[in-house]
C-alpha cells in the first residue's frame, strides 16, 4: 500500500512540473559563445552532399560500315558492322579474289545477320556495303630490280645502277596476299654473257597465290650509259627549253658519239624532225633555230666605222642566227651574201664586203 501511495505521488510531481514548464519566463540573453571565447560570429549552414550517382555507359547500336577491307578469304560480320558483338567472328560472304573489290547489298547483310541476333542494325541509309580483298601487289619494277640484283657484277656485267632489263612479254602486276612480306626468291637461273638473253624463275615463300601465277620470266640484261631525253613530244621545228629534256639510262646499243648528253648539245635548239618522249636525241636531230624564213622580207644593212646603209632586201633561203645566206636586193634586183643577224636582219659587213657596197643603192646614211 505504501508503494502505490510513493509512485501516485511520483506521477502527480511530474505532472505538476510539465505544467509549470509553460509558465517559464523567457530566457534572457546571457553571455554569448564569441563574447566568452571572441571572434566573429559563426554562421552554420545547413548543407546537402550529393553522391553522384554511376554513369550508365552509352548504348552503342550495331552499325553498318560503307566500306571493307578483308584479309582472308572469309567477310565476318565484324567487317561489315560496328558494334556487332559476341557475333562479329561469324563468316557470312566468301571475300572477293586477291586485290578485288566488289559491292554487297545492305538488304542481303541484314538477311545474313538475322539468324545471329545482331539487334537494331543501323544502316545509316546504305544500300550497299563495297568490300575489298587486301593484297600486296609486285610491280614489273620490282621483279626488274630483281633480277639486276641477282646478275648484276656477273660474267662482266656492271653494278646494278648501270643496268637495264628488256622483258620479251608486258609485265603485269601480281598480287598476292597482303600478310606475306618475303622477297621474291630466285627458283631457277639460266644467263648467256654472249647475248644477255636470260631465263629466271621466281618463288615467293609463304604465299599460296603466288603458286599459281607465273613467275617465270625471259629477256635481256645489258649495260646502260645517261642520255639526256625529251619528257615530251616535241614538234619539228620547236625550240626546245631546258625543262623539256630529263636524264635517263639507256642500253648501251644505242649509244653513239652524237648522242645528246649535255643540256648544251640541244637546249636553244630546234627539232629537226619530230622527237618522241624518252627517245635519245642525236645532235644530227637538231639545228639552228630558224630566224629568217626563205622568201621573207628583210634588211641588209652595211656597217663601217661613220656610215650605216640599209636597204630592203628577199631572202632567197632560210637561215638561223650566224648563217650566210643569200639575199635578193630588191632595188638592184642583185644577189647578195648575208650573214643572219636576227629576226629579219641580215649584214653585209667586213672588208671582204667592201666591194659590195657600190651594189647597195643607199636608202639611209650617217
Amino acid at each position: 500500500m505504501n508503494r502505490l501511495v510513493t509512485i501516485t505521488t511520483l506521477i502527480s510531481l511530474m505532472l505538476t512540473a510539465a505544467g509549470m514548464a509553460a509558465e517559464f519566463p523567457e530566457r534572457t540573453s546571457g553571455p554569448q559563445f564569441t563574447d566568452r571565447f571572441g571572434g566573429a560570429p559563426i554562421k552554420i549552414l545547413a548543407t546537402t552532399v550529393v553522391t553522384p550517382a554511376p554513369e550508365t555507359p552509352a548504348v552503342t547500336r550495331p552499325t553498318l560500315k560503307a566500306e571493307a577491307i578483308v584479309m582472308g578469304d572469309i567477310v565476318r560480320i565484324g567487317d561489315l558492322i560496328e558494334n556487332a558483338g559476341e557475333a562479329a567472328d561469324v563468316g557470312i560472304f566468301r571475300a572477293p579474289d586477291i586485290g578485288q573489290s566488289g559491292s554487297v547489298p545492305a538488304s542481303r547483310v541484314l538477311e545474313a545477320v538475322l539468324p545471329h541476333r545482331v539487334i537494331g542494325l543501323d544502316t545509316r541509309g546504305l544500300t550497299e556495303v563495297m568490300v575489298t580483298r587486301a593484297s600486296r601487289q609486285i610491280t614489273g619494277k620490282e621483279i626488274e630490280g630483281r633480277i639486276m640484283r641477282a646478275l648484276a657484277g656477273q660474267s662482266g656485267l656492271p653494278d646494278a645502277a648501270n643496268l637495264t632489263v628488256t622483258f620479251d612479254n608486258e609485265i603485269k602486276p601480281l598480287q598476292v596476299e597482303a600478310a606475306i612480306t618475303a622477297e621474291l626468291r630466285i627458283a631457277r637461273l639460266g644467263y648467256d654473257p654472249r647475248s644477255g638473253r636470260f631465263d629466271i624463275s621466281f618463288e615467293l615463300p609463304g604465299s599460296a597465290v603466288a603458286r599459281k601465277l607465273p613467275l617465270r620470266f625471259t629477256g635481256a640484261i645489258g649495260e646502260t650509259f645517261e642520255a639526256l631525253v625529251p619528257n615530251r613530244a616535241i614538234a619539228q621545228g620547236e625550240v626546245i627549253r631546258a625543262g623539256d629534256l630529263v636524264p635517263a639510262r639507256r642500253p648501251k646499243s644505242e649509244a653513239a658519239p652524237n648522242v645528246v648528253r649535255e643540256p648544251e648539245q640541244a637546249v636553244g635548239m630546234a627539232a629537226k624532225r619530230a622527237l618522241r618522249a624518252g627517245g635519245i636525241i642525236r645532235q644530227s636531230d637538231v639545228v639552228k633555230p630558224e630566224v629568217v624564213a626563205r622568201n621573207a622580207a628583210v634588211t641588209i644593212s652595211y656597217e663601217v666605222p661613220g656610215i650605216v646603209v640599209s636597204i630592203r632586201g628577199q631572202a632567197l633561203e632560210p637561215g638561223t642566227m650566224g648563217d650566210v645566206i643569200n639575199v635578193l636586193n630588191v632595188q638592184s634586183k642583185k644577189t647578195l651574201q648575208a650573214t643572219v643577224t636576227g629576226p629579219g636582219r641580215v649584214s653585209v659587213g667586213g672588208t671582204s664586203a667592201s666591194p659590195r657596197l657600190a651594189n647597195l643603192p643607199s636608202n639611209s646614211a650617217r
